[in-house]
């Protein structure tokens, strides 16, 4: 653990990233910020719960503990879209996804600030990420990387129009994993009627699914992008145990599928 992130070591080739389940602002930022971005409701609320069960499994999880409002761990510390031509936060976010502001009038951070949190904050994440990659690999040969995230599924146009599907594959369009893992997700997916889903549709996955995959070394990437709806309640940000009890078995079979 180190002052960012907390990592949970597994001992199978699967590692759990959740770059944006952490909700903290320290209290100086909180200050210069609006009231309703206080509350950080960008957050991937409670996704380090919902993926509870891969502990079971065996897996390395890493779980941030600050607010992608402080900074944004999925994005590349150059802070070049991955989505050109469509709106997008940055890796020092300024707006929310609504296209509301972070920080009152005058306060937000200038470049320099933003490297300032580039350095305390983005470079411990991915220290930590890239040497549990390093390790499983060693240890096993290959390595899964699951990236977790959940977005509120409707009513924010700045980002996408009307209802994002329940569950969103993201491959890099197919680039982060073995064709035949992407396969096994799908026929997975593909086998519920439960949940409506779509592969590399709006999300295709961020920063970290891009960078880190690297197949030839035995490193695959996955991300999947879950609507909040579909376990907790999207206003008032409350985990919802019956809808998340329904939901569990699917991820872990996905997960598994994943892992081959």
């Amino acid at each position: 653990m180190n002052h960012v992130a907390q990592l949970h070591r597994g001992a199978i080739p699967l590692l759990v990233s959740l770059p944006h389940d952490g909700s903290e602002i320290p209290a100086e930022l909180a200050a210069r910020m609006t009231p309703e971005a206080r509350r950080a409701p960008d957050t991937d609320w409670h996704v380090s719960r919902l993926y509870d069960f891969a502990r079971g499994m065996g897996a390395s999880m890493l779980v941030p503990r600050y607010s992608r409002y402080v900074i944004d761990l999925n994005r590349g510390e150059d802070d070049v879209s991955l989505y050109p031509g469509q709106n997008t936060t940055g890796l020092c976010p300024l707006v929310r996804f609504t296209g509301d502001a972070i920080y009152l009038p005058g306060q937000a951070p200038d470049e320099a600030e933003a490297r300032a949190r580039v350095e305390r904050y983005w470079h411990p994440y991915h220290l930590a990420l890239r040497e549990e990659i390093e390790r499983l690999r060693a240890v096993h040969g290959r390595v899964l990387l699951w990236e977790g995230h959940s977005i509120r599924g409707s009513g924010l146009a700045f980002l996408f129009e009307g209802r994002l599907p329940d569950l969103n594959l993201g491959t890099a369009g197919g680039a982060s994993c073995d064709p035949a893992t992407q396969a096994r997700i799908e026929a997975v997916l593909a086998a519920q009627a439960d949940y409506d889903w779509v592969a590399n549709g709006r999300f295709k996955g961020g920063h970290i699914t891009r960078h880190y995959t690297d197949p030839e070394r035995g490193i695959e990437t996955v991300q999947l992008e879950i609507s909040q709806r579909t376990y907790m309640d999207e206003d008032s940000f409350a985990y919802d145990e019956a809808k998340a009890a329904r939901l569990q078995p699917l991820l872990e079979r996905l997960v598994r599928a994943a892992l081959g």
